[in-house]
């Protein structure tokens, strides 16, 4: 494949043959030979052929091998000309990220560490079928897939500052019910509440290092300060949006001219286009709901166990999702779809989307580590909304798979690991944590450093774990 270094961290897959837009991978050269042993290089050439797609087929620095597109993968495309494709939200739609704040502090916890990830664990249902002891009937259903986060709020939990802290302020406009079909309703409604598994967790951590204490200020973050961050999606009800839509948008148009089956896809405004936007927005509100049913609970097991504490939502970020948003092509501001497929928004100062308490610094962006590395807190900019449609990365990004995680770690070492390095870890199963385990990913300080110095985000704020609970 022809691949040309344009500058330093950014390399260039230029238009050609059947591709409408060039490939844009930005990386430094030790992640640039992480993202080319796989087929991720390949994504991004198969995503330029896309109908409709605007300037680039982008890989961020995470980037590696997933359904369609590559995971850290990102596309633009016109609302007349363009598709949407369930390949670029991906199965679990809105995965993503939550960061809470405490009044706690370090020491707080270091004593307790065990009683609080125990706690937790208890509370938290997590694993592959572990169901949510947080029941309701088809109706109610109905109403958290329309109003997410904002809608438990209104129903008693959390605060109005939860969702007014968050991305969309808490629930995607445009669900609609009827459109999410019968079986991903029974697969969703008795999840509420729980992590899931793969790679999302809820980790007890501290704020270890502030690199730019007056945004740090804003975010409410300081020195030594407990944090706790969660991290899941809209578990079998957003998977089985993903696979209703892609056999229905197989059998209406096939994939005969597409360089991959898996980049099914439906023009925009067609009727299937629009049908799959109101199913995937009400799989995002399920997921924003999920994760504040979380926080209540969260919020209630800590209160018992630190009887003055004061839990508050720094935000939430989406991963796996399509967006209709606002952004400068030809020079002219235009609303265009952004498919962001293991990717992270990154707005910057003063666009009306960002939390008001937020606005004059930029949006919050949440960027976690791999079981027991560090996790980052960054801040958008405007060079984002030049460079990559306002988008940044989600993560470390795997470099090996989970099976081959299972043939080579043994999760038993991995906790011992974890452990000396003053890590409690509790997973209902030994695969669980040597699926997730630290050498599975790229250096999460690599992928952090490459789009800090791209400017794509701004360093604030760097995490480190002190309890982690895994699915």
């Amino acid at each position: 494949m022809n691949i040309k270094k344009i500058s330093k961290d950014i390399y260039e897959i230029p238009k050609e043959g059947k591709m409408n837009v060039p490939g844009v991978i930005y990386a430094s050269e030790k992640l640039m030979e992480a993202i080319k042993k796989d087929k991720s290089l390949e994504q991004v050439k198969n995503v330029a052929q896309l109908p409709g797609i605007l300037k680039a087929s982008i890989a961020l620095p995470d980037a590696h091998q997933g359904y369609g597109f590559s995971i850290g993968g990102v596309a633009a495309f016109d609302l007349d000309k363009g598709v949407i494709s369930p390949g670029g939200v991906g199965y679990d739609i809105n995965c993503s990220v939550r960061l809470l704040r405490t009044n706690l502090k370090k020491q707080d916890i270091q004593k307790n560490k065990k009683k609080v990830v125990d706690a937790l664990y208890r509370k938290i249902p997590s694993g592959v079928g572990r169901g949510s002891k947080f029941q309701m009937t088809k109706q109610e259903l109905n109403r958290i897939l329309e109003g997410g986060a904002k809608y438990m709020v209104e129903k008693g939990y959390g605060d109005k500052d939860d969702y007014l802290h968050m991305e969309e302020g808490g629930f995607l406009d445009g669900a609609d019910t009827s459109k999410v079909s019968d079986r991903a309703v029974r697969r969703g409604i008795g999840q509420l509440g729980t992590l899931g598994a793969g790679n999302h967790f809820l980790e007890v951590q501290y704020v270890d290092e502030i690199f730019d204490e007056k945004i740090a200020k804003v975010f409410g973050l300081k020195k030594g300060q407990v944090t706790i961050m969660i991290h899941c999606g809209s578990r079998g009800l957003g998977h089985q949006v993903a696979s209703d839509y892609i056999v229905k948008m197989e059998e209406k148009y096939g994939f005969k001219d597409l360089p991959d089956r898996e980049l099914i896809n439906a023009p925009i405004k067609s009727v299937l286009g629009k049908d799959y936007y109101s199913a995937m927005a009400c799989a995002a509100n399920f997921a924003f709901a999920n994760k504040q049913l979380i926080t209540h609970w969260i919020r209630e097991e800590m209160e018992y166990l630190f009887p003055k504490i004061k839990i508050e939502v720094v935000y939430d970020v989406c991963h796996n999702i399509a967006k209709f948003e606002e952004h400068k092509i030809n020079g002219k501001m235009k609303i265009i779809c952004i498919h962001r497929k293991g990717a992270t928004r990154s707005f910057g100062p003063n666009r009306k989307e960002v939390p008001v308490a937020y606005r004059k610094v930029g949006q919050p962006v949440l960027i976690p580590g791999s079981m027991g590395t560090s996790s980052y807190v960054l801040v958008g900019t405007k060079k984002a909304e030049e460079l990559t449609f306002g988008s940044t990365v989600h993560g470390a990004g795997r470099v090996s798979s989970r099976s081959s995680a299972l043939r080579e770690i043994r999760g038993e070492d991995v906790k011992k690991e974890l452990h000396k390095k003053g890590i409690e870890v509790k997973s209902g199963s030994w695969k669980a944590i040597a699926t997730e385990a630290p050498q599975v990913y790229k250096d999460i300080d690599e992928v952090v450093k490459v789009v800090d110095e791209l400017g794509i985000n701004k360093k604030v704020a760097r995490l480190k774990p002190l309890g982690v609970v895994k699915g």
